[in-house]
Parts: C-alpha cells; structure tokens; sequence
C-alpha cells in the first residue's frame, strides 16, 4: 500500500512539473427571475416577457506558483458601468491580494440582458417598481460576479494553454453613408475585423476545460422582449454542446460599428451563433501553438476630453420636447452645478499578455473596429486580440476617421449615455498613448515602419 502511495504521488507531481500553470474555471447563472427591462434598444416600451436562453457570469482564473496573474470574467450584459466596475475590482482586489491590473472583466454586449443601474436609465420610462427591481439587479449582479470568481479560485488545478485562431464572416460594417450623413445600415466596403481567437485550457492529461474566444461584432441580432444571450450566447452554448464537460467563454472585440448580417429573428441569432461556434470548432481539429508563462499586466486611464461644452444648449433641451435630449441635459446641468467636471472621461486600457504567446488588449466602451485593426498594424510581431467593452462601458468610442464622419457612434449615442459628446479630435491620440503605455509595460515592442 505503501508503495502504490508513492507512486501515485510522484505521478501527481510529474503532471504539476509538466503544467505551465494553475487555473480555475466557473460559471453562474445569472438569469433575472421576473419580468425586467432589457438594455440596448430605445423602442422598447416595457419590460421583459420571458426568457429564450439563460444568461451567464463565467471565470477563468491563471495563476503560476502561488501568484494568481490573471481574473478574466465574460458576462452576458450589455455593459458595466463605471461605479459597478469599481465596486466588483475593490472586493476582488482587497479579497485576493492582486492590483487592477490582474481583473480583466468584459461583458457580450446582448442588447436582450438586464438595464444595469444606472446606466442608459434616460432611454426608458420606468416605473417605480421598475427601477426597483433594476437596483436589485444590478445588487446582485456584483455579488454574482464576486462568486464566480471564488468558485473559479477554489477550482485551480494544474493545466495548460495554448491558442489558435480562426474566423467568421457574418459581422458587417453598419456606417453607411448616404446623402443626408452617416446612418446605421449596412456598408459593404467598410472596415471589418473577421478575426476569432481561441484560448484553450487543458488540465495535464490533455481533456479540455475551458475555451476563451471573441469576435468583434455586436451583439443586436435581435430586438424581442425576451432575455437571451444573443449570437455569443447560441455560441457559447453550440461549443459547450459540442465538447462535453468545457466551459466557453465569449470575450466581446472592438465591434461599435458592426453589426450581424442579416439580422432580427431568432433563426438568424442562431445561426450566427452556430458559424461562430464553427469556427472555434474548427481550431480544435488544427495546430495550438503553447502559451507560456510569464503572465504580465498593466492597467491605466486616459483622460479623454470632450467637445467644449455649452450650457445654454443643455438649457434650451430641457424645455423642449424631445425626452432623451431633455434627460441629458437635466442630468449634464445637475453635475455642473453640483461642481462635477463633465469636460472629461476617464477611459480604461489594459493589457494581458503571456509571455510571448498571446496578448489581450483590454478597451473601455463601445470601440470602433478601427482601433483593433489600426493597433494590429501598430504591433505586427503580436498575436493580439483587441477587445472592446472591457471593464466598464462608458459610450461609445470612435476613431477620428468615424468621428468626422459623424452619425449615431460619435455623436447621437452621446444623448442616451447623458454625456455631453462628442469628443474632441485628440480622443485617437489619447487612447494610443495609453494603449502604448500598457503594451510597453508587458513587454511588447512597436513596429519600427
């Protein structure tokens, strides 16, 4: 007996001695359980009616040695904003001994999940009740993800990552320009970024575990009353079902301008769903190349400046007519006079990046495609997914290309997010002197072209 000890516990440690690294995996649902009002869509008039498929809070949690290097947490809402997203990193920071920059948090962008408190609520006409039930949310929504990061944590073993990548064709660029300006339709010609990465965990004896991927596309295939994960959440639950026992992980790319296409039934949310899950798929039966520690981070803000603000315009809003505009300027007037600099925001950027291997750029906000294939072309010696929505999800955030062009992104978004918008012109310079910064300080070198 003695012996068959031993050997099963030098077994054990030859596989630890073999893994790169410890990781933990979990998930949690994170379903509302009554009706609710769902984010995304201005049209809509009440709250939802049902559920179509479950929504989800999934971690993946890396650690080498006894340091955990890396938090990454997906979920399937439309946003984080700013006090939610400081709320979660204060508990799980203070909880685990780790800086920002080891909390990597990025949401799907369904356009069929919970309003999360307070953002966007100038969109909609809610009740009381209403309001209520979103707080309560938005509550539970914080200890939801606190869990699912100490779920993750209690589940490290030793394990392996590598990754590949793939592609997917059914995103398009919505910008099209017509004669009265920029609208939201469709532009063949426009700037796409087909690219799907791949992530793979796998504990010592090869079994997958969890497979992390992204696209850059938004997530409004559809527009019904209904919850639903839309096109990331058939994805994800299309690759859970084709390999038993893994958890899958969307992680949201620069896809502001993109939209689905074609779009608007459940059919085509599921079948966008289904060409996204295919392509991940269709990495697996191809070469991963290892991920190797070590894992290195770092996190900073830019401050991002606004058009100059005028008052007088905000004035004249709140007594017109038109509901949205009059509840952004209530809530930009409150802030000026409450002394508040409403000139400014601060913008999240942060990079992960596992030694030489693979590198997630992590971007605040709804992102313009422009930035991911601008910054690609800034580090061609990088196998680097951009993503957007990361953190928290301020509005969204144009290029100077998109902001001259004008149209819903740099300027008529600004209305239901209560922001002054649009930009000032610098807005892509601030945000690449970041973006620099953190890829400097892991490690990464531009191209000298």
């Amino acid at each position: 007996m003695k012996k068959i000890f031993v050997i099963v516990f030098f077994l054990t440690f030859l596989c630890q001695i073999n893994a790169q690294f410890y990781a933990g995996v979990a998930r949690l649902k994170i379903t509302p359980d009554s009706a609710i009002w769902l984010a995304g869509y201005a049209a809509r008039n009440k709250p939802s009616d049902g559920v179509l498929t479950d929504l989800w809070a999934k971690a993946l949690v890396i650690k080498e040695k006894n340091d955990i290097r890396i938090v990454i947490v997906t979920i399937d809402i439309l946003g984080l904003p700013h006090k939610l997203s400081e709320d979660i990193a204060k508990r799980v920071i203070e909880k685990y001994g780790i800086d920002r920059s080891r909390l990597l948090l990025n949401t799907s962008h369904t356009h069929s999940a919970p309003v999360i408190w307070p953002s966007l609520l100038g969109m909609y006409d809610l009740s009381t009740g209403d309001l209520k039930a979103l707080i309560r949310y938005s509550n539970k929504l914080e200890d939801n993800i606190a869990e699912v990061v100490d779920m993750a944590v209690l589940d490290l073993r030793p394990s392996n990552l590598s990754v590949a990548h793939g592609s997917a064709d059914f995103a398009i660029n919505r910008r099209q320009a017509t004669e009265k300006g920029v609208v939201i339709g469709v532009n063949n010609s426009g700037p796409v970024d087909n690219y799907v990465p791949v992530l793979k965990v796998e504990d010592t004896d090869g079994k997958i575990r969890a497979l992390l991927f992204g696209y850059a596309c938004h997530n409004t295939t559809l527009d019904i009353y209904q919850v639903n994960g839309d096109y990331a959440g058939f994805a994800q639950a299309e690759i859970e079902k084709a390999n038993q026992g893994v958890t899958a992980m969307f992680i949201a790319g620069c896809g502001a301008d993109q939209n689905p296409n074609p779009r608007r039934t459940i059919d085509l949310a599921i079948q966008h769903g289904k060409t996204l899950a295919d392509a991940v798929q269709k990495t697996l039966s191809g070469e991963f190349l290892p991920v190797r520690p070590p894992v290195k981070t770092y996190f900073t803000t830019a401050k991002l400046e606004f058009a100059p603000v005028n008052p007088g315009k905000f004035k004249e809003d709140i007594l017109g007519n038109n509901r949205y505009t009059r509840n952004r300027a209530s809530f930009i007037l409150e802030a000026m006079d409450k002394g508040y600099d409403v000139s400014t925001l601060n913008y999240p950027v942060q990079a992960v990046r596992f030694s030489n291997d693979f590198t997630i750029l992590a971007l605040g906000g709804e992102v313009v495609v422009d930035y991911s294939l601008k910054t690609k072309n800034r580090y061609p010696g990088e196998n680097l997914f951009v993503a957007g929505y990361s953190n928290e999800v301020q509005c969204y955030i144009p290029s100077v290309r998109v902001l001259k062009e004008g149209g819903y992104e740099p300027e008529t978004s600004m209305i239901y997010y209560g922001l002054p918008g649009p930009f000032a012109e610098n807005v892509e310079d601030r945000i690449f002197q970041a973006i620099d910064l953190v890829m400097k300080k892991t490690g990464a070198g531009r191209s000298r072209k």
